[in-house]
């Protein structure tokens, strides 16, 4: 940030850093080893659409390339929009290393035609032995993950939560401002 933005100011974002994104897939052998959580075989980009033929044509070569790296793989991709006027992409693979590399595919895609800005979360689901939904969010914006749990309404289980998050210190990049562990309530996947 130069001088003027901070007399100013204005605030620039950081660029996002998606290949944080890669510790997910050595991270979720100590997931359903440690913890008894089971990935869905499926995973989620979400981002912020923009109304511009530019953005359109950025988010269509995302798709687009996950599409043919799906054929490769077997892994299949579907676009949805949430209640929240975010756009997702849906992966759905049973091998989780596959969802993991068409998720961080899709998102330097966005990244490197200047849409990076609009990224805003990769979601992990995973189920654990008494059927309880946990998330894992990489947030595009802090570099880092944290995990959701649902339970209920709208409410979250922050004692599971944390107990989660200790555990995984080693594992994963996480964020260490709780503030910052937002609810994504009803996610697409």
């Amino acid at each position: 940030m130069s001088f003027w933005d901070t007399l100013l100011g204005r605030t620039k974002l950081p660029k996002p850093k998606g290949e944080r994104l890669f510790a997910m897939a050595t991270a979720q052998i100590t997931l359903q080893a440690s913890l008894g959580l089971r990935p869905t075989g499926r995973a989620g980009l979400c981002f912020r659409p923009v109304a511009s033929g530019r953005f359109a044509s950025a988010e269509e070569e995302a798709a687009a390339l996950a599409r043919i790296g799906g054929e490769a793989t077997g892994t299949q991709v579907e676009t949805r929009d949430d209640a929240h006027g975010f756009r997702w992409l849906v992966f759905s693979d049973p091998d989780f290393e596959d969802l993991v590399a068409h998720v961080h595919a899709a998102s330097r895609a966005l990244i490197e035609a200047g849409f990076g800005e609009q990224l805003l979360a990769a979601v992990f689901p995973f189920v654990d032995e008494s059927g309880q939904s946990v998330f894992w969010v990489f947030s595009y914006r802090r570099a880092a993950f944290y995990p959701f749990v649902p339970a209920g309404g709208r409410q979250r289980d922050n004692a599971y939560e944390l107990r989660l998050q200790a555990t995984m210190r080693r594992e994963l990049p996480l964020e260490a401002e709780l503030e910052r562990w937002y609810a994504l309530w009803d996610p697409p996947l």
